[in-house]
C-alpha cells in the first residue's frame, strides 16, 4: 500500500519547491539573501529546525550558502545547475537577431536558466510543432502567428498550449484589446501577445514628388486613393508600357479583405453562421479592386496571393503605393527608396486588418516556471524596447509601441505612429469567422475574378454556394 503524504511532508516539500523556483526563475538573484528563518517558519508553518534542515539541502545542492550572522544567500550557479529551456521561432522572422539579444539579456538576469533558440522552417510550422510535441521534444516556449493560432484552433489542437498570461498585463491599459482577442476563444486567452501590425499603406516619397503630389496630400477615401494612384502612374508612351504604377493591389487574403471591411462587407453574417459572400457590399468592393487593375490600370495584374509580389515591386520602385504590414516594412530599410506610411483610406467606414504574434507554452513542458519567466521578460519593457529599436515590427506593450523617443531615422518611417489612428477600427482575421480551410477556398476561387474572367457578382455567388454547401456538409456529418 502506498504511503499517504502527511500534512508536514506537503508543507516541507512546498517550501523547498518554492524556494528553488524563486532562485531558478530569478525572483531571488545570486548575491541576494532569502527571508530570515523565523519568517519562513511562520509563513510555511514549519519549525525552525525543519526550515534549517530544508535550507541545508539547498546548501548541499549549491543553490544557497550560509553566511554566519547574516543568513542564507543565493550563489552563482554552475553549468550543471542551470535549467535549459527551448524557445521555438519561425525561420523567416525578421526578429531572430533581436530575439538572440533578448535571450542573452534574459540569461544575464536569470543565471539559473539557459535558453536554446530553435529556428523551425516556416513552411508547415504548426505541423512541425505538433510532431515535435508528439515525440516529446517540442520547445518549452514558442512563437505563434495569428494564422498559426487559427490552424491550431481549426484542427482542435489548442490542447498543445498551456494557457498563460502574465498577471500584471491588462489588455486595455497595457496594450490593445484586439491583440488579446486574436488569441482568445470562448473568453479564454491561450497565448501571451508579443507583437502586432495593422495593414497600412506604404508610399514612395520620390515617386510622389516626381508626380507633383505635394507633401500635404490626403487619402481619406477610395476616390482619393484612385486619384493619387492615377497621378503617380507613369506610362512610357513609345512602347505603351507602364514604368511605375500608382498602386499595387495584392490578392493575398491578408490584404484585399480590407476593401470589403471598408465597404461594410463581410464573409459571414452578423449571427456568425450564414455566409453572406454575395452581398451588395462585397460585390461593390471587389468591383473597385478589379477596376484598379483593368479599368483604371493604376495597378499591375497579380492573380497570385503572395504578399511578396507587391512588396518586391514596391522595393524596385515599380509601384508608388502598396498595402502592407509593419513586419514587411523591415525589408524596406535595406533599400534606397524613400518611403513613409499612412492609414488605409475609408469608404463607407474606416477599417483595416490586424495581424499578430504571440508566445505559447508547451503544455507538456517540465519547466513551466522558467518558461513563464521567459515570457514575462519578453513582454516586459526592456525586451519590448529592443523589438522597437531594432525594427519596424510593433511591440505589444502600448507604452513602448507609442514611444517616439525609440524611433530611429535609418529604421523607422517618419510617420511610424500612424498605426495608432487605425487601431480603433482594426479587425482581426479571426473575427472574419472563416476557418483556414474556408479562407483557402475563397483565395482559390477568387483567381477567376483577379484574372478578369468573370464579374464580381458571379464570383461572389459561386463562393456563397460553396460556403453554404460546406456548411451543409458539416451540419449533416
Amino acid at each position: 500500500m502506498l504511503k499517504r503524504k502527511s500534512d508536514f511532508e506537503s508543507r516541507y516539500n512546498k517550501f523547498i519547491h518554492e524556494v528553488k523556483q524563486e532562485i531558478i526563475t530569478g525572483k531571488i538573484k545570486p548575491g541576494e539573501f532569502i527571508l530570515p528563518e523565523n519568517t519562513l517558519s511562520k509563513e510555511y508553518e514549519l519549525s525552525r529546525v525543519s526550515i534549517r534542515k530544508a535550507l541545508a539541502e539547498l546548501v548541499e545542492e549549491g543553490l544557497i550558502e550560509k553566511i554566519a550572522g547574516k543568513g542564507n544567500r543565493v550563489t552563482l550557479p554552475s553549468e550543471t545547475q542551470k535549467q535549459t529551456i527551448t524557445l521555438g521561432w519561425f525561420s523567416n522572422s525578421y526578429e531572430i537577431e533581436t530575439i538572440r539579444q533578448i535571450i542573452s539579456r534574459f540569461e544575464e538576469l536569470n543565471p539559473y536558466i539557459k535558453v536554446n533558440l530553435e529556428v523551425l522552417p516556416n513552411n508547415q510550422y504548426v505541423y512541425n510543432l505538433s510532431q515535435a510535441f508528439k515525440h516529446g521534444n517540442g520547445p518549452d516556449v514558442f512563437i505563434v502567428s495569428d494564422y498559426h493560432f487559427r490552424q491550431l484552433m481549426d484542427s482542435n489542437r489548442l490542447d498543445l498550449l498551456e494557457p498563460y498570461l502574465p498577471a500584471h498585463l491588462d489588455s486595455e491599459k497595457d496594450s490593445y484589446h484586439q491583440i488579446f482577442d486574436m488569441f482568445t476563444t470562448k473568453g479564454k486567452i491561450h497565448l501571451t501577445p508579443f507583437v502586432f501590425s495593422p495593414v497600412m499603406i506604404c508610399y514612395n516619397k520620390d515617386i510622389f514628388k516626381k508626380a507633383g503630389i505635394t507633401e500635404e496630400f490626403l487619402i481619406k477615401d477610395w476616390e482619393d486613393l484612385l486619384h493619387i494612384s492615377q497621378q503617380a502612374t507613369n506610362e512610357v508612351s513609345e512602347d505603351n508600357l507602364i514604368n511605375e504604377y500608382g498602386f499595387c493591389f495584392s490578392s493575398s487574403t491578408n490584404r484585399w479583405p480590407v476593401f470589403l471591411l471598408q465597404n461594410n462587407g463581410r464573409f459571414i453574417g452578423s449571427d456568425g453562421s450564414q455566409p453572406v459572400m454575395n452581398s451588395r457590399e462585397n460585390i461593390e468592393a471587389l468591383e473597385f479592386c478589379v477596376d484598379l487593375m483593368y479599368k483604371h490600370q493604376v495597378s499591375p495584374i497579380f492573380s497570385h496571393g503572395s504578399n511578396d509580389l507587391a512588396e518586391n515591386l514596391f522595393m524596385r520602385e515599380g509601384a508608388a503605393m502598396i498595402l502592407t504590414t509593419y513586419y514587411f516594412m523591415n525589408e524596406f530599410r535595406d533599400h534606397k527608396i524613400q518611403w513613409d506610411v499612412i492609414p488605409p483610406p475609408k469608404n463607407k467606414k474606416s477599417a483595416t486588418l490586424l495581424l499578430g504574434g504571440a508566445l505559447g507554452v508547451n503544455v507538456d513542458s517540465a519547466m513551466k516556471e522558467s518558461a513563464h519567466a521567459l515570457i514575462d521578460f519578453m513582454v516586459g519593457e526592456e525586451a519590448q524596447k529592443l523589438i522597437k529599436k531594432n525594427g519596424c515590427t510593433i511591440p505589444m506593450l502600448r507604452t513602448v509601441a507609442e514611444d517616439n523617443s525609440l524611433l530611429q531615422t535609418e529604421i523607422h518611417p517618419e510617420h511610424y505612429n500612424a498605426f495608432i489612428e487605425t487601431m480603433p477600427n482594426a479587425v482581426t482575421i479571426k473575427d472574419l469567422n472563416l476557418t483556414v480551410e474556408e479562407f483557402e477556398l475563397v483565395e482559390r476561387e477568387m483567381q477567376f475574378l483577379w484574372a478578369n474572367m468573370e464579374k464580381s457578382q458571379d464570383t461572389c455567388q459561386r463562393i456563397q454556394n460553396l460556403l453554404e454547401g460546406k456548411n451543409s456538409l458539416v451540419k449533416n456529418s
